[in-house]
């Protein structure tokens, strides 16, 4: 990492290995959220009212239930993308006392996270979910498209509590790549089997 007395340009961000710029391939991006798309669709229009309403392997929610919260974690990535461009343009100090106040509220973020799951489908329904999937997948590609790769270099700190995927510091390219983990963490805690 640069020292404080770096005369270099501060609004730009190294990655968590100290490189600038890292190149992200945008077409791997693409794959992973349409076949994560895609996937989701299948789970969820293949299954009964009775396996959506069955307990999930590994979690306090049912089918249904860790379905919306998969696809929370690509509606909350629209959110983060705007952190990142904000925090991403201030020094890292700044992130990493956001970072710090939001590891202190773990605990109340969790509450929320489960509540608001347990809740989603009863919200949306389950055609909303798959309508609302469509949408956001859509939102961030096109987002995705338009950043350039000093953009996708920027980053922040991040409070690693609320998730296994978040890492101290992440790049606005890691944060593309953070809800299709956290999908296929998911997936595999279904209690479905897609049908072709």
């Amino acid at each position: 990492m640069p020292s404080d007395s770096s005369k270099e340009d501060s609004s730009r961000r190294y990655d968590a290995c100290g490189k600038r710029g890292q190149h992200v391939d945008r077409q791997v991006v693409r794959d992973e959220m349409e076949q994560a798309r895609q996937t989701f669709h299948r789970l969820l229009d293949s299954a009964t009212v009775a396996e959506l309403s069955r307990p999930s392997n590994g979690t306090k929610w049912t089918n249904g239930q860790l379905l919306f919260h998969m696809l929370f974690g690509y509606l909350i990535v629209v959110r983060l993308l705007v952190l990142v461009r904000i925090f991403g343009r201030l020094p890292d100090g700044f992130s990493r006392v956001f970072a710090g106040a939001l590891e202190a509220s773990a605990k109340f973020f969790h509450v929320i996270n489960y509540f608001g799951s347990a809740g989603g489908p009863r919200l949306l329904g389950y055609a909303g979910m798959g309508r609302r999937f469509d949408r956001v997948i859509a939102k961030l590609l096109r987002h995705l498209d338009r950043e350039s790769d000093s953009e996708l270099s920027r980053g922040m700190h991040y409070p690693t509590s609320w998730d296994p995927y978040f890492k101290t510091y992440m790049t606005m390219a890691d944060v593309y790549r953070y809800p299709t983990q956290h999908f296929e963490h998911h997936r595999r805690q279904l209690t479905l089997v897609a049908r072709d």
